[in-house]
């Protein structure tokens, strides 16, 4: 909301100086110009790194490990660790998730 906000004084300022043109055609050079400016800060805004961890959670899926019937998780997406467009997700019930995520850490994968 706050970005959105930031560009109003450049749009405005775009229309009073294209004020002598037709409303339609001034609009639309003003909104190419904020894209042009804004396309860089939006690719910085969201270009943040995953600090907190993306996780999945699923009932009723067979564990990958022990094959158990449970609520399953899975890890999807930390600075280290990018499992997002996965084909075939694994689930793990609760033990075998936390072992998974003991043998993560060992290489360096914070979650």
């Amino acid at each position: 909301m706050f970005r959105w906000q930031l560009s109003t004084p450049i749009l405005a300022i775009v229309l009073l100086w294209l004020s002598n043109w037709h409303v339609t055609a001034a609009t639309v050079v003003a909104n190419l110009i904020g894209g042009l400016i804004f396309f860089w800060v939006d690719k910085y805004i969201f270009k943040v790194e995953y600090k907190i961890p993306l996780w999945e959670i699923k009932n009723n899926v067979k564990c990958t490990d022990c094959g158990a019937v449970t609520r399953g998780y899975r890890l999807v997406k930390t600075k280290k660790y990018d499992r997002l467009g996965d084909k075939k997700p694994e689930f793990r019930c609760e033990t075998c998730s936390e072992n998974k995520l003991s043998n993560l850490r060992k290489k360096g994968v914070r979650a």
